[in-house]
Parts: structure tokens; sequence; C-alpha cells
């Protein structure tokens, strides 16, 4: 991309750290796009809000955000809220698609209404997390099942149940993380993930990225700390395979509203090949390990190049207060 871009990109505030449980992969991430975006001319700052006031972007006389945020308070709708109010436009989903997308019961929601594949799942509420309500949930799931806080990403709380003697603890630990627990049917079979680029119908799926992991556990440590997990991009998927995840992959992204970029995780039931979306993130990883910038490599997209691409796609909420 040219130099002009990168100059008319303005002061730019990489946001990376904040206070989620993902503060550590949030710096990961946020310092490798700040290098970047300084390799291809951008005038970028790192800028953690843990530290500072969100105000302070405004004062300091930021022109645009690019969020390397993960998690609550960075990828859940909250400081893109904010960002709007101060009219400073920034990269990924706005208000509502993020605040959706991170709550992955209200993303399963949103997907079976409009008819698309996930895997089934029970919402165990604050109220129903005893042992005679946990001891339910594997008769109507099945066994193994997943246990997750439905409101945290990287793995973070989650937990794979082989026996009904393994539920309490699972729905203890997810809820330390959130009040709601989610359990979700397990899906036998391969673990992909499709990155997105673009808004609307210039939306574009990148290529398939099949993962595999040591005994299948694509855990917090396996995914930011180890060199263990393969990554297969081209994915070796036959040809329809990879068609149809990239589009149910599209529609999932435009069923939430999602814009600039963001990256769909799938299993592909080993039984009948069917794929099944499981979340969408809407402010993707973008370390050493991360997989956009795998997708967008194998696409051509040279990381710095990819970071740019995303910042230039900015933007608000509100119409016509986009960036130029």
């Amino acid at each position: 991309m040219s130099t002009g871009l990168a100059a008319s990109m303005g002061k730019v505030a990489v946001l990376m750290g904040g206070t989620s449980a993902e503060r550590e992969i949030s710096f990961l991430s946020g310092n490798g796009v700040l290098d970047a975006l300084r390799l291809v001319g951008v005038n970028a700052h790192a800028f953690d809000p843990a530290e500072r006031g969100l105000h302070e972007l405004k004062s300091d006389g930021f022109a645009r955000c690019f969020i390397a945020l993960h998690g609550r308070h960075g990828e859940d709708g909250t400081v893109q809220g904010a960002l709007e109010l101060l009219g400073i436009p920034y990269t990924g989903s706005g208000v509502m698609a993020s605040a959706m997308a991170m709550d992955k019961v209200m993303t399963k929601r949103i997907w079976e209404a409009c008819g698309l594949p996930t895997p089934r799942h029970v919402v165990l509420q604050p109220g129903s997390q005893e042992l005679a309500d946990v001891r339910q949930v594997p008769d109507a799931l099945g066994l193994p099942l997943i246990v997750k806080p439905p409101r945290e990403g990287s793995s973070i709380g989650v937990t794979k149940v082989q026996g009904y003697s393994e539920m309490i603890d699972a729905v203890r630990l997810s809820a330390k993380y959130d009040p709601d627990v989610l359990c979700e049917e397990f899906i036998e079979g391969e673990e992909v993930t499709c990155a997105v680029l673009g808004t609307g119908a210039g939306a574009e799926a990148l290529p398939v990225i099949r993962i595999q992991a040591p005994e299948g556990a694509y855990d917090y440590q396996n995914k930011y700390f180890t060199d263990e997990v393969r990554y297969l991009c081209p994915s070796g998927l036959p040809e329809a395979e990879e068609m149809e995840i990239r589009r149910i992959v599209l529609a999932s992204y435009r069923a939430l509203g999602c814009r600039g970029w963001g990256r769909a995780d799938l299993m592909i039931r080993a039984s009948d090949r069917k794929p099944f979306l499981l979340e969408m993130n809407t402010s993707p990883g973008m370390t050493g390990h991360s997989l956009v910038p795998m997708a967008a490599r194998a696409s051509g997209i040279a990381y710095p190049d990819l970071c740019l691409r995303v910042l230039a796609s900015a933007t608000l909420d509100t119409p016509g207060a986009a960036a130029a």
C-alpha cells in the first residue's frame, strides 16, 4: 500500500492492554500492530485504556484508533461506544455488532434465527448452577460437552467435560469469569477458522485454516505460547468444503452486522463433514501465532499491509461521520 495512504491516517492510537482477562494477549497483538504501522509510515502510538482515560485520545489529537484490545471493555461494544461519543473513528465492528458477537449466547440466537449451523446449547444462569440443575445438562446435550463463559475469549475458563462428575467443577470455573455459563454440544471433528475482511457486500472471506492441536487441545497455552500446534493454510480441505465454510462465515458475519474485519471459529463434524459455527471474533488476535495474518499472507497480503488495510477501514456508526 502507498506511503500516501499511511500519511493520510493522521495520528493513530493503537489501543492495547485494557482490563480483561486477555490483557497479556492484547499487548502481544497491539505491539505487533504498532511496529507494523510504524514500518509503513503511520504516526502510531501505544495507548492502554487501563492506564489512561479515553478522553485523552481527543485532547492528544488522535485522528483514529486501531483496536487491538481483546475481551471485555475492548471487544464488547463499550470502547466502541466511547469512541462514538468522542467522534474518533475506530477499526472493527460498531457498538451493537461488537456487543452481540462478544456474547456467545446472543450470537447463537441470531445465527439460529438465520438458519446458520451452530452447536446445541444450554445456558445456566446464576440461579440454576447447583448440582441438581447442572447434572441435567449432559442429558440434554450428551457427553462429552463444552462448558465456557459466554463473554470471554482465548479459551479462558473453558472445560471439555467427559462425565457427570466433572460438570460442577467446570461450571464453577466458568462462573469465575462470567455469571452466566454456556454449556455446548461437543462437535467431534476438525477445528477450522476463517477470517473476513471488508463490510457488507464488499466483505470477503480469506482462505480457511485447519488447526491441528496436540491431543485436540487448542487451549490458551497452545494458542499463544507453544509451537506444537499445526496450522494448515491452504487447509487441504476438499474445494466444496472450503467454499461452504467461506459461505456460512460470510453469512454469519453479515448476520451480526460486523464490519472491517473479523474471524469465525468452526468445527467440522467428522461423521458427516457438516460445519458448525462456534463464535465470531470482532477484534482478532494479531500475535505471532495469530490466524488472520496467516490467512492474509496466504492471500498475498503481508502483515504490515494487513494492518494498514484494517486501519484504513476505521469508521463510526454515525452516518456521515466516517474518516475521510
